[in-house]
């Protein structure tokens, strides 16, 4: 079975006015099946960057990025569309939530956009919700709910079409302490539960302490 992340020796390299910032050197990382690994730097270490890449939101300029084996960095953009949507789930630090939509809505339309019917698509959305507290907050606009439930929002859409590999940015870096450990708790036991392969940026050692791993991204590599 391949693992459904690997990167091998990935370049990243920004070019502008005042010259090129490598900003990744060569990185290299394979998360298996069921395994969650925290990724951690420095701020502006380019954590964003390598989930980017790692997420085909991002080209790298060298290098390859498998996605369940398949070589995926340099593939047209329709195929790096379908597989970001079928195959990757994606949790920022800011929820990003559709503000005119409900947190039902917000987790139905990537599911019929994936091409699921909306009876389906609304079941699954009303599962997952209700896995994570919002069974009572399913017609909420997102503007009506705490910045907690936004997240647990965020993060029910990023699991609504099954995803492989779960990449998680700082997803609860915006969030109080007490509701940072419950969402947090709540999204391992989800990835633990469904056996995604997740990779999870953070600043807190004590969130990647609980993680099977922790990877640090310095000087462009990870060690």
């Amino acid at each position: 079975m391949n693992n459904p992340l690997v990167l091998r020796a990935v370049t990243r390299v920004y070019r502008g006015d005042a010259g090129d910032l490598p900003v990744l050197r060569g990185a290299d990382l394979s998360v298996r099946a069921g395994e969650i690994v925290a990724l951690v730097a420095p701020s502006g270490a380019g954590k964003s960057t390598l989930l980017h890449v790692a997420g085909l939101l991002d080209r790298p300029d060298g290098g390859s990025v498998l996605i369940e084996g398949r070589d995926a960095g340099g593939l047209p953009d329709a195929e790096r569309t379908a597989i970001r949507r079928d195959t990757i789930g994606f949790v920022y630090q800011f929820h990003h939530l559709l503000p005119e939509f409900t947190a039902l809505e917000n987790v139905v339309l990537p599911q019929m956009i994936a091409g699921k019917p909306r009876r389906l698509a609304e079941e699954r959305a009303r599962t997952l919700l209700t896995t994570f507290g919002l069974a009572s907050r399913l017609g909420h606009l997102p503007g009506k709910l705490s910045g907690g439930e936004q997240q647990r929002v965020a993060i029910a859409r990023a699991l609504a079409n099954g995803p492989k590999l779960l990449l998680a940015d700082e997803p609860t870096g915006n969030l109080d302490v007490a509701t940072a450990e419950a969402v947090f708790a709540e999204l391992l036991s989800i990835v633990r539960e469904h056996g995604l392969a997740a990779l999870i940026a953070t600043h807190n050692p004590d969130l990647a302490a609980r993680m099977d791993r922790t990877v640090t991204l310095r000087d462009g590599r990870l060690a």
